[in-house]
């Protein structure tokens, strides 16, 4: 699994002109899954530890300006982006490969858990749409960019 991790003011993601999550402060997670990731009792441990993770990460500041707060102790949000090209590989040629990229039968379950286990730490979770056209909007924080 790939994650990257944005601290957001605002975030927003619209399929067809629909907005179907936005949330204002909180994270936005663009998640790729891998063939890695094929071995489902493997997955859902590092799963679980992400969630954990990410539920407590300290990426927020505190009342004097230090980067000291998790999601949970400033009451915020996140928006879960299913994103297979975190695994581009463009090392031959101009165009990106994606084969190192979990097909969609596997990488599909794998985000819909992972929101649930985000969720199930206390964190109010929405999601973009499996598969489809996505518009996001990351209204990205600092910028505070993390990657898992």
């Amino acid at each position: 699994m790939r994650i990257v991790l944005q601290r957001v003011k605002s975030g927003r993601v619209s399929v067809d002109g629909q907005v179907i999550a936005k949330i204002g402060l909180g994270i936005v997670i663009l998640f790729g899954a891998g063939r890695e990731d094929m071995n489902a009792q493997a997955a859902d441990e590092r799963l679980r530890y992400l969630a954990e993770k990410i539920a407590n990460v300290r990426i927020f500041e505190d009342e004097h300006g230090k980067i000291n707060r998790s999601i949970l102790e400033v009451g915020g949000a996140a928006i879960v982006v299913s994103q297979f090209t975190l695994y581009a590989d463009t090392r031959k040629g101009r165009r990106p490969s994606f084969t190192d990229a979990a097909p969609p039968e596997i990488a599909q379950p794998l985000v819909d858990r992972f929101v649930n286990l985000l969720a199930a730490q206390g964190v109010p979770t929405q999601s973009g749409k499996f598969g489809a056209h996505m518009l996001v909007e990351i209204g990205n924080d600092g910028p505070v960019t993390i990657v898992l």
